[in-house]
């Protein structure tokens, strides 16, 4: 038998923690506890993105965040998490097909670069 704590509890008890329980056939609730922290976290660190967007647009500034990996590595996911509560006028994503035999031989950021906003 499994041991929960206090917290633990209200965390099961939680709309997210019924949710996630209600959700699969089995009950798993050390995961159901993992995905109720997840959730929290998740939501704590898209307030905070929220928040340095709105400092970047106040102040006219610019960033580039790239994603570059393989195939099914989990860029998709992470970027939806990032991007699902900024305000979507003030990004865009871009994806690149594979690279060309020309840019494979050039520097690697090189075909990244045509893609950069313009001053």
């Amino acid at each position: 038998m499994i041991e929960l704590s206090q917290k633990d509890l209200l965390k099961l008890n939680s709309t997210k923690g019924i949710h996630s329980i209600l959700q699969n056939e089995e009950i798993n609730l050390k995961k159901t506890i993992r995905y109720v922290d997840y959730t929290k976290q998740l939501k704590e660190l898209q307030v905070e993105l929220i928040r340095q967007q709105a400092c970047i647009i106040e102040k006219g500034q610019r960033v580039i965040v790239l994603f570059e990996g393989r195939d099914a590595a989990g860029k998709g996911g992470a970027i939806r998490r990032i991007t699902e509560r900024i305000n979507p006028r003030h990004f865009r994503i871009v994806a690149l097909p594979k690279p060309s035999n020309e840019e494979q031989s050039q520097w690697y950021f090189q075909r990244y670069i045509r893609q950069f906003p313009k001053a």
